[in-house]
């Protein structure tokens, strides 16, 4: 019997109109975790003229998307993605580095690949 682990831990804060959140994923990314983050994000940046968001994106023990989280994850992009500033995805997979190049196609802002976490905080802070 093998066991599937799935796990999604949301972290947001706000100073003004600059927001840092923070996710971590174990297993693949469903479409009820969507359902879950985006309100979270959205009540987050409400009545925020021009929102500023930086993402830091554990992605160690990510195994993927279902194919209607997929879907989410892009419907996210193209409604927000000029509010995206920068997000640093954090894995150990060439996939991973892949489609962190895909996604930046959806945001106003930067998307980079990190196998280091330090190195992505780092990142993410120079635009702080």
């Amino acid at each position: 019997m093998s066991v599937q682990r799935h796990g999604l831990t949301v972290g947001m804060e706000r100073t003004n109109g600059e927001f840092f959140l923070s996710l971590r994923v174990c297993g693949k990314l469903t479409h009820d975790d969507y359902q879950t983050l985006v309100p979270m994000m959205e009540s987050a940046i409400a009545g925020v003229e021009h929102p500023k968001i930086n993402v830091f994106f554990d992605a160690t023990e990510l195994e993927g998307w279902e194919p209607r989280a997929a879907w989410d994850d892009m419907k996210l992009g193209l409604k927000h993605g000029r509010e995206f500033n920068r997000i640093a995805m954090v894995g150990n997979r060439r996939w991973q580095e892949l489609s962190t190049k895909i996604g930046s196609w959806f945001i106003g802002g930067e998307a980079r690949y990190f196998e280091d976490e330090a190195e992505a905080m780092a990142w993410l802070n120079e635009s702080a």
